[in-house]
């Protein structure tokens, strides 16, 4: 009797690192739907039926965050290279994430005392400073100060995290990625019973901001990069996953109950991240790789961390706060807020981020030769900036959609 040899399949070489300027890209749309849900929830169009329009388009806005968190670690793990300290990464990332936080803290205190007298709460200011707010059930402390930061306080946590797990991500099996990958929206749909397990009024905090829960977009994400890294992932095109994305939009802010949101929007974004890092390593066309949205795309942290205080701001001293402006107003001063975020945005990324980020990261580890000679295709000499890597900026602003209420 003779025995049949087993045959082991070799892992496909992992695809080496590129650029994925269409991810910098679709950043843009993630951080325009969040404009839009707080334009909502502010309520600065005071007409009912342009109100009306608001809301039908952006009622699930806030889930622009949760493209961010997926969207983090997916560029990370891709973006990664071995051997990298984990103490060079951390120093990184915080050079990213801290410049363009620490100057926002400053202004909206400083705003708010000498402008409005508004007193200062010091554990809450001082929580803020060193984002540890999002750690906080207290109501109103996880949105202290600067109230999109919380996102960063979360993205902070999934920073730490990511050199400890990043070697088992390595080494991990095909199909435990992708255990990872279907396992994390049926987790994001527990979390409606799960959140019996907390004081009523820490629900919120539970489901929306507690960073261990907020993690699970991250390791979707991470798990997804490292199957398409492998070559292994198994997804539609970008045309079709768009038109899942919109699909899924369409259906879930019409017919479907506000628990399954997060869990449904988790999987048509992740389609729509993956198919477009893979339409970039490909060489393939998209709509988001051009120079405008790239551009959009890199200035989106800055515009993600001013928005909110520049509407909250102009209201103020105009006194529509939670009024809105009668007519036409609305629209133009929705769209006047735009243009004037943009130009913020703009000033802070060139000003402030860009150089910063440049001057307080280590340097990046050159990587080895590609086979044949020569350099990665796509790999930036120095320090890569945010479109070169397509490394995605926080807070952007997602309460995970699991309540339809405002805030």
């Amino acid at each position: 009797m003779t025995s049949t040899p087993t045959v082991v399949r070799p892992e496909p070489p992992a695809r080496p690192a590129s650029r994925l300027p269409s991810l910098t890209g679709l950043r843009w749309i993630a951080a325009l739907l969040v404009f839009g849900y707080h334009v909502g929830t502010m309520r600065i169009v005071a007409e009912p039926d342009y109100q009306a329009v608001v809301d039908w388009l952006f009622t699930l806005g806030l889930s622009g965050v949760e493209f961010f968190f997926i969207l983090s670690g997916f560029v990370l793990v891709w973006s990664a290279r071995d051997g990298d300290r984990r103490r060079d990464f951390w120093c990184r990332r915080l050079a990213k994430i801290y410049p363009n936080h620490l100057l926002m803290w400053a202004v909206v205190l400083l705003t708010g005392g000498w402008v409005f007298a508004d007193p200062v709460n010091p554990r809450a200011a001082v929580e803020n400073l060193l984002l540890l707010q999002a750690w906080d059930p207290t109501p109103g402390y996880f949105y202290s100060v600067n109230s999109v930061s919380w996102s960063l306080s979360c993205e902070l946590f999934f920073y730490f995290c990511l050199p400890f797990a990043l070697p088992l991500v390595r080494r991990a099996r095909p199909g435990a990625l992708w255990a990872v990958v279907v396992a994390v929206p049926l987790l994001i749909v527990a979390l409606w019973p799960g959140q019996r397990l907390v004081p009523q009024e820490s629900t919120w905090w539970f489901t929306q901001v507690f960073p261990v829960v907020r993690s699970l977009e991250f390791w979707m994400g991470v798990a997804a990069a490292e199957l398409l890294r492998r070559g292994r992932w198994r997804g539609p095109g970008l045309s079709a996953a768009s038109v899942i994305f919109v699909a899924t939009w369409v259906v879930a802010s019409q017919w479907i109950r506000a628990e399954l949101w997060a869990a449904l929007l988790a999987a048509a974004y992740l389609l729509v991240i993956a198919a477009a890092a893979d339409a970039d390593v490909r060489g393939a066309r998209t709509p988001w790789r051009s120079r405008p949205m790239v551009w959009l795309g890199e200035v989106s942290f800055a515009f993600y961390l001013v928005h909110v205080f520049v509407m909250v701001t102009v209201l103020r001293l105009a006194d529509r706060l939670g009024v809105g402006l009668p007519g036409w107003w609305g629209p133009l001063a929705v769209v006047g807020f735009l243009l004037v975020n943009l130009g913020l945005a703009a000033l802070l990324h060139r000003w402030v981020e860009m150089p910063l980020t440049r001057r307080l990261g280590p340097p990046r580890r050159p990587r080895p030769p590609a086979p044949g000679g020569g350099t990665v295709p796509g790999d930036p000499a120095g320090p890569p900036g945010p479109a070169t890597t397509a490394v995605p900026a926080p807070e952007h602003p997602r309460e995970q959609v699991a309540v339809p209420e405002r805030h």
